[in-house]
């Protein structure tokens, strides 16, 4: 397996919570479909704005390799939480999707001919080529997901990272989002960040709990006691499913 980035001692902080990232290392490699879960107030997404760039650490480093060769950068994708999202923005599925070109460069660009005949096969593989002149604020959530999903994958990132796409999706387009993924995985890697741990155990090849600090599980067949070990000195509980045992949700203090 080739690394495509090496976390290491990282630690991050701000002026009201001085260690939200506490010696954190990990590596995710160019076929890893990783899956992220921890409580919340755990640093899920301080690890993730981390890596996109959005914040400096205090101290420790994070790496970018293409093909085992140290680099500034890499293309990453990104899928964000929902509730980020402004439904009501007047731009069309084709745009949005189109829209992922610009990540690497500048916000407001001239699209080429070529840029936008890129943007049909994503939407078709997404199954929203139906949906292209449809405004954003028409779509369902399960259709939004598929949308964001191909702005994520349009400009052939090396990663993926995706922040909690359960809560777009109802169980019927689950399964369904999921063997999405999958395909994407065959060239893509790909960093999933959910609560839902029956979802996580189920999809991914390999499971980092962040909680301050990072514990990793390689392989996606946790025990009981790994999952009570990575949450352990937090009070809140988590809801697992399969041969994990159901547990109540307690009150957390972030």
């Amino acid at each position: 397996m080739t690394p495509i980035i090496e976390i290491k001692k990282l630690n991050v902080g701000y002026d009201n919570k001085p260690d939200v990232l506490k010696d954190v290392s990990l590596t995710v490699y160019d076929n890893d479909f990783l899956g992220i879960i921890g409580p919340n107030g755990g640093g899920k997404t301080t690890l993730l704005r981390s890596i996109l760039g959005f914040l400096h650490p205090q101290s420790g480093s994070i790496a970018f390799f293409d093909e085992g060769h140290k680099v500034p950068h890499i293309n990453i994708g990104y899928l964000p939480q929902i509730n980020h999202i402004d439904k009501k923005f007047p731009i069309k599925v084709g745009e949005v999707i189109l829209s992922g070109l610009t990540l690497r460069g500048k916000i407001f660009k001239r699209y080429t001919a070529e840029d936008r005949r890129k943007v049909l096969p994503v939407a078709q593989k997404m199954g929203v080529d139906d949906l292209l002149d449809r405004a954003i604020g028409e779509l369902s959530g399960g259709q939004l997901q598929r949308v964001l999903l191909g702005r994520a994958i349009i400009d052939q990132p090396k990663l993926i990272i995706l922040d909690e796409p359960s809560s777009y999706v109802d169980k019927l387009f689950e399964t369904n989002f999921y063997k999405i993924l999958g395909e994407i995985n065959q060239d893509i890697a790909i960093v999933l960040v959910s609560h839902d741990v029956g979802t996580i155990i189920s999809q991914v090849k390999n499971i980092a709990c962040v909680n301050q600090s990072l514990h990793y599980h390689c392989g996606s067949n946790i025990s009981q006691e790994w999952l009570s070990g990575a949450y352990d000195s937090c009070p809140i509980e988590i809801l697992g499913h399969g041969d994990l045992p159901h547990r109540v949700l307690m009150q957390h203090d972030e």
